[in-house]
């Protein structure tokens, strides 16, 4: 977590929450750093934010109106991240499997996995949960409708 940018994360969501554009910057996941290039992102009536470690941090999570969990089996999401590395980010199977090993399991088990304890609500079987994505869509229409009112 402590890599992370999260108060500008926050930043950012306050900024769009207000109705304003907020300029992101781009990061180079073969290299491991910014490229120094942003990209313009606009606020709209819902906002979604993801990632693995935004529960981490209370000034991030506060920001959120719903907060949801998604859970995957560690297999599934080893798999996912393999196929992702190698076509996306140039990585060879030996690089992924031992950054799996010495920092993505070991960082998951101590931080992402704890974390869902503030989720608001937590989705098994990932994004194959019919009931679990229908509670989601009401929820968020209510909360269209609600800022409609105001």
């Amino acid at each position: 977590p402590d890599a992370l940018e999260s108060e500008l994360l926050a930043a950012h969501v306050r900024e769009l929450k207000a109705g304003r554009p907020v300029e992101v910057p781009v990061y180079d996941f073969t290299r491991h750093v910014r490229t120094g290039a942003t990209r313009t992102v606009e606020s709209r009536g819902v906002i979604l934010v993801e990632g693995i470690l935004i529960f981490v941090e209370r000034p991030l999570r506060e920001e959120f109106d719903i907060k949801i969990f998604v859970d995957t089996d560690a297999d599934l999401r080893f798999i996912r991240r393999l196929r992702r590395d190698i076509a996306e980010r140039g990585r060879t199977v030996d690089n992924v499997v031992h950054q799996y090993l010495e920092t993505v399991r070991p960082m998951h088990l101590e931080f992402v996995e704890p974390s869902k304890r503030w989720a608001d609500l937590i989705v098994p079987e990932g994004g194959f949960n019919p009931v679990a994505l229908d509670v989601i869509c009401a929820r968020v229409e209510a909360l269209l409708q609600e800022g409609s009112r105001r």
